[in-house]
């Protein structure tokens, strides 16, 4: 655009709105419109313009007003604009926007600002001889060629001018938010307390402090006050407030964490500096300071970020004391196995400055990539910094050219230009084999032993067997680690010949006689099949470290290969007592360990007694809680001179656990060494076991504990498995009181599988208890046409002498299975039970009823010893002798029945019969008879 409107203008200024800007344009539009266009030959003020910029306006304002003109001028570069910004942020102040006093002053500044922009251009156009702004903007008015202006061009030129006025505006300092009526207060305040006058000054801060709570004058005069009386709590607490108040204060927050440290408050301390920091962040003495409060306090990743900045911070005059804080931090993320972060600083120190790389940073750089694995990074590393030479063998690509060299920077300066290229071509192409390896003398013997380690793993042994000479002719005594670690170096390499010499020699000196040691020569000679030489190695190991968990193991394995079974056993003993169990989780696991290898061990020596105390105490582990709410602890008895581990149900009450899901976690973070389904595998073989020995009572002990486990009683099927387990134990331990228990639970689960009905039928008939008796009853409510229990109901009302109950249930059963002839049986006891009563009104005609529904159940089960045994039996209990005496006679001559699974003499019924017909013989005086009988048959 080559012209300015009054409107512009006067919106520029601010003398009118953004809408009244828009609608005096569009009026003077249309009256331009209305007028002859103006000649067009008339020349340009575009170079008038150029001149008048004044030096009052800033380039932006000038590049702004130029892209208005149609003009070009060069913009100022980013790195100045970036320095502007960081100028304005680095003394802007956010303040309080809702403080009236601090929004009066500052409009009123504001104001200031925008007539000192206003009067600037006219005064600096007075002073260099040039037009003013304004008086440029009436001149390219009266141009010929005027195009109009979009909105974006205004609001762009009005956001260079804001920006103009932020500049203007940097200089200005934050102000208290102190109001003007009360300075004069504090003012006095203040006098009053350097004459003396404390306890005035302290009444006056409390009052500007009712009256203007975000003012930090009268708190940091408090703070004062009372660091003089001796108050240095208070002295602090005011002393906080003030600062938090102006928190651009860096002085105060220093002076602040200096208090708060002599109080022993490190926390405190942290906070101020980290106050400090936000608004002074290249202060490396601030970000020393908190990184040392935070090391005290043990917060290792704070201290390294802190030390990571001061770094970031330095210059390269500062190589020194770079190089200095890179080595220690290094250290400090070496021993808290934090690799990566170690690596990284470092790498930066050789990065940054190699000139100051010193023996030491390449001897922590080269551990740290071979404790990385990167064996080819660490070998770079000394020839670059060691001045180690590596001749590699020619690659396929060179041809016919010689060996490559790999230098460092040292041989590259001694070395001619021939050198270098050839040490440029072998670092970009390193992969060739490594025929040779020159050292200096100079090279301690640490970095030496590093570059045997990174030979070794990179297999290059032939090269390394010189080093290693010159190694071993130093003493073990002065450089045993080196030692230890070349040796281990061949062991992970499989070089078990090679590192045999070196721990030797180890084992045998008096300085690195150690434990860690021995375990390396054990597993170097086990390695080479020196079992015999191996096992005392390891022994030693042992009797060093008692509590090396793999060293045990070891030993015990080799014992067993050389039939030593004793020492194996005599090697997997118990490690802990039981108060460190109980407390330390890594103590339990390694316990757990030992026991599952001993209790292994001990199942195939045979030695069950042995082998079922180390399952014991393994589940009692896994169980401790579930065991104290099943009322079942663990006691060690005497047996046979020797002490065993028994279960046993207690009666006095143990004490409870608080929190049974706490102690039900932390039980199983001791025992997360198996999973549950090694956990259940154990569970089942120590039960098996308690069977095999018939310790069928601490077996059922054992069901009850794993009950109460959530991992087992959540899981259906195994829930199940330990019902039939602890069932068969009860039966087998003829504890039919908590055999019921269990056939219940199960019957209720499934009511319509016999073999339930058949288990629970012999329970309920060996057992000597009732209660059987109203579960049937509330069953049959439920399940009223359950054909088993139904017969079952009418057998407890038959014994119970509820006859007329169980003619009923018989008849239900008798009406569902018609074809049966067991219930025709039942049906006909039953009648003969009720004419056999006292008071009974028809007698008779019950005999009848029971005699038909009995010649029922011969016909259905034919003629045989068993339907001749029970009708003769009936003729018998109604008195009728001589029909008895016929049946029994016929019985005695049918042969027995053959069933599968049951011996022939348990299904013979003759005994019986002769017994009964010795009874009728014996009524009617004929002994004789019943003498031959009882002779004949029931001679045992």
């Amino acid at each position: 655009m080559s012209g300015f409107s009054a409107e512009l203008i006067d919106y520029l200024e601010g003398r009118i709105t953004f809408e009244e800007f828009d609608r005096r344009r569009d009026e003077r539009k249309t009256e331009e419109s209305e007028e002859p266009q103006e000649d067009e030959s008339e020349p340009s003020t575009s170079a008038q313009a150029r001149a008048a910029i004044e030096d009052g306006v800033s380039p932006g304002v000038q590049q702004a007003f130029a892209s208005i003109l149609g003009e070009t001028v060069d913009a100022p570069s980013s790195e100045e604009e970036e320095e502007e910004e960081e100028e304005e942020d680095s003394l802007s102040y956010v303040d309080d926007e809702e403080d009236r006093d601090y929004n009066a002053e500052e409009e009123e500044e504001t104001k200031e600002a925008t007539k000192e922009t206003k009067r600037r251009p006219r005064q600096g156009g007075r002073r260099s001889g040039k037009r003013s702004l304004r008086s440029k903007l009436k001149e390219e008015e009266e141009e010929e060629e005027e195009e109009d202006m979009t909105v974006g061009d205004v609001f762009k030129l009005e956001m260079e001018l804001n920006r103009e006025n932020k500049r203007y505006m940097k200089g200005r300092r934050h102000g208290s938010k102190l109001p003007q009526a009360l300075r004069g207060l504090m003012g006095e305040a203040n006098i009053r307390y350097a004459r003396g006058e404390k306890e005035d000054a302290i009444l006056m801060c409390m009052e500007i402090i009712r009256q203007s709570p975000l003012a930090y004058e009268p708190f940091s005069t408090l703070a004062m006050i009372y660091e003089d009386n001796g108050d240095v709590d208070k002295a602090l607490q005011f002393g906080l407030i003030a600062a938090h108040l102006n928190p651009s204060d860096c002085e105060e927050w220093i002076r602040l964490a200096e208090l708060s440290l002599e109080q022993d408050n490190i926390r405190q301390a942290i906070i101020c500096y980290s106050k400090a920091i936000k608004y002074d962040p290249t202060n490396v003495r601030y970000l020393w300071e908190r990184s040392s409060l935070h090391m005290r306090l043990g917060e290792h990743k704070q201290c390294m970020d802190g030390y990571r900045k001061i770094l970031s911070l330095l210059a390269l005059e500062d190589g020194e004391h770079f190089m200095q804080l890179s080595k220690d931090m290094a250290k400090s993320y070496y021993e808290s196995n934090d690799l990566p972060s170690a690596l990284s600083v470092i790498e930066e120190g050789l990065a940054r400055h190699p000139g100051l790389v010193s023996d030491d940073f390449t001897n922590m750089a080269a551990e740290l990539y071979i404790c990385s694995r990167r064996y080819e990074k660490a070998l770079q590393v000394l020839v670059k910094f060691a001045d180690v030479v590596l001749i590699r063998a020619k690659s396929p690509s060179e041809g016919a050219a010689g060996p490559q060299k790999d230098v460092g920077t040292g041989a590259q300066q001694k070395g001619g230009e021939e050198d270098t290229k050839c040490s440029t071509r072998s670092r970009a192409a390193p992969s060739g084999e490594i025929l040779d390896v020159q050292v200096p003398d100079s090279v301690p013997v640490d970095l030496r032993a590093k570059l045997i380690v990174c030979l070794i793993h990179l297999n290059a042994f032939d090269p390394s067997e010189d080093l290693v000479a010159s190694l071993t002719e130093q003493s073990t005594e002065e450089i045993g680690d080196l030692y230890l670690d070349v040796a281990e170096a061949y062991l992970e390499q499989g070089c078990y010949t090679s590192a045999l010499p070196l721990l030797s020699a180890l084992v045998v000196s008096e300085k690195y006689d150690l434990a860690v040691v021995w375990l390396r020569h054990a597993e170097c000679l086990k390695a080479l099949g020196h079992m015999k030489e191996a096992a005392e190695s390891y022994t030693k190991v042992v009797e060093m470290a008692p509590l090396h968990l793999e060293a045990r193991l070891s030993l015990a394995t080799l014992q067993q290969q050389l039939g030593r079974m004793d020492c194996a056993l005599k090697a997997l003993e118990s490690m802990y007592d039981g108060e460190t169990l109980a407390q330390d989780s890594s103590a339990a696991q390694k316990e757990l360990k030992l026991l599952l290898h001993r209790s292994t061990l001990l199942k195939t020596q045979g030695q069950m007694q042995d082998y079922l105390d180390a399952m014991i105490t393994m589940i009692s582990m896994l169980l401790k809680v579930a065991m104290q709410r099943a009322m079942v602890c663990v006691r060690s008895v005497t047996l046979g001179g020797q002490k065993h581990l028994r279960l046993v149900k207690v009666q006095d009450v143990q004490p409870e656990i608080a929190d049974h899901e706490s102690a039900y976690m932390d039980n199983m973070c001791k025992t997360n060494v198996l999973s549950k389904e090694d956990w259940w595998e154990l569970l089942l073989s120590c039960l098996q076991g308690l069977c095999e020995v018939k310790r069928y009572e601490e077996a059922n002990l054992l069901v009850e504990s794993a009950m109460e486990f959530y991992s087992f009683y959540d899981n259906k099927p195994k829930r199940k498995e330990l019902e039939f387990i602890g069932l068969s134990s009860t039966v087998l331990n003829r504890d039919f009181y908590n055999a019921y228990n269990y056939i219940r639970l199960m019957i209720i689960e499934n009511v319509d599988l016999p073999q339930h009905w058949n288990v629970f039928n012999q329970l309920t008939i060996s057992s000597q208890h009732q209660r059987h008796h109203r579960f049937c009853l509330r069953l049959l409510l439920k399940h009223p046409d359950n054909h088993a229990l139904c017969v079952l109901s009418g057998h407890n009302a038959m014994v119970s002498g509820s006859f007329k109950h169980a003619l009923g249930q018989y008849a239900q059963a008798l009406k569902t299975h018609p074809e049966n002839p067991l219930h025709h049986l039942y049906v006909g006891l039953t009648y003969f039970h009720m004419a056999a009563q006292k008071y009974v009104a028809k007698r008779h005609a019950l005999i009848l009823q029971g005699f038909t529904f009995l010649w029922r159940y011969v016909e259905l089960r034919g003629v045989c010893q068993e339907s001749m045994y029970n009708l003769g039996r009936a003729l018998h209990q109604m008195g009728l002798t001589h029909l008895a005496i016929h049946y029994y006679q016929k019985a005695l001559s049918l042969p027995a029945w053959k069933l599968d699974g049951i011996p022939d003499d348990q299904a013979d019924l003759r005994r019986e019969i002769a017994f009964n017909l010795s009874l009728i013989y014996q009524a009617s005086g004929n002994t004789e008879m019943a003498r031959q009988l009882i002779r004949t048959h029931c001679t045992v």
